[in-house]
């Protein structure tokens, strides 16, 4: 069946569910190999070689969400809370515009009050001012009215990512206590969207109460929502949440967690063929060319860390994040030679705009 699968994907033609989920259960290591040279080569037709930098500024980890499975969630009494000044963002932000990254993600904890609206406004205006219109912008900021998301976007945004974590909306519930909602997030793609920007989102991969099946449903609910880029990576427990007590120890485990982001990455480039998608931080915690490997499975965005040292390690959604001690200038010499040893290039001054919103458009 698996030969049969690799040859309708060599004639271009539409997986169905079970096909997407075998492909997902891959756990022979030739066989593995196989579909990440598959998936290489339809990055190389649909998005090129080039592998576009995505410069995050982590500014604050406040937050009103209590999701079980993140280490910032408001819950946590053991996080140090911190927020980055205005001036701290713009000037990181400017910092990557002369270094040539071509864009930059604003990330912090979930806030959707007016001050926050305003806060962000205001940093982008100065951002996009300051950088001629020409620094890519992503934001990664959580659920927000329709109103916020219009005015974010006039002031210079053109990114959006809210991960959805799952498409299962059961297994949605199992994650979040029962004032978070699963539509709200939904609608909230539905929006930007209509908005105007590049809409991306992801899940986590390897989650307790996970079946492949439900990762099979992702990549169809990112087909279905017409989705632009995709930021998703294996799930990383953090011990001071309640879904790290569901977590059964193993020998193996980050091992699997690895390979099951790998496949994932590939077969989201099989069927989604021209989105973005990002190999993301997680992937090098479990291993330290794991990003790499991402890039080899058929990604094309890395997410350099812009965040000053002072601040990281108040910022750990999981346990075990790389790169806490390694300042701004040392993170892009380090990305840039391990790309140049997969025979990739950086993309520096360019944004790196998803091409499948290009051809949306």
């Amino acid at each position: 069946m698996r030969q049969n699968i690799f040859e309708k994907i060599d004639r271009g033609e539409r997986l169905a569910r079970d096909e997407i989920v075998a492909l997902l259960n891959l756990a022979d290591a030739a066989e593995r190999e196989a579909l990440y040279q598959k998936a290489y080569a339809i990055k190389r037709q649909r998005v090129g070689t080039t592998v576009y930098f995505r410069g995050i500024i982590e500014f604050s980890n406040y937050c009103v969400k209590d999701c079980f499975y993140c280490g910032i969630r408001k819950s946590n009494p053991h996080v140090e809370r911190y927020q980055m000044t205005l001036d701290e963002i713009v000037n990181v932000a400017l910092w990557a515009h002369q270094r040539q990254y071509g864009s930059i993600v604003l990330q912090s904890g979930e806030r959707s009050d007016p001050a926050f609206a305003d806060f962000i406004e205001q940093a982008l205006l100065r951002i996009r001012d300051g950088s001629g219109g020409e620094l890519g912008i992503t934001l990664s900021l959580g659920e927000q009215s329709d109103e916020t998301y219009q005015r974010w976007f006039d002031a210079g945004a053109h990114r959006y990512l809210l991960r959805i974590e799952t498409s299962n909306p059961e297994l949605y519930a199992k994650l979040h206590p029962a004032d978070h909602s699963f539509e709200r997030r939904r609608a909230c793609l539905d929006s930007l969207r209509q908005i105007g920007y590049q809409v991306g989102t992801g899940v986590m991969i390897g989650l307790p109460f996970q079946t492949t099946e439900h990762l099979a449903d992702d990549i169809l609910f990112f087909q279905q929502q017409d989705i632009d880029m995709i930021g998703m990576g294996p799930y990383l427990p953090h011990h001071d949440t309640p879904l790290a007590a569901h977590v059964a120890a193993a020998p193996d485990f980050e091992e699997r967690q690895l390979a099951a982001g790998l496949n994932m990455i590939a077969v989201a480039r099989i069927v989604l063929q021209d989105v973005n998608i990002a190999a993301t931080t997680a992937l090098q915690a479990l291993r330290h060319n794991g990003r790499e490997l991402g890039l080899l499975a058929g990604a094309n965005i890395i997410m350099p860390n812009l965040t000053d040292t002072q601040y990281r390690a108040a910022y750990q959604l999981y346990q075990n994040k790389p790169c806490l001690d390694e300042n701004a200038t040392m993170c892009q010499a380090c990305l840039e030679g391990r790309i140049a040893l997969i025979g990739e290039t950086v993309g520096y001054g360019k944004r790196g705009d998803s091409p499948h919103f290009a051809a949306r458009s």
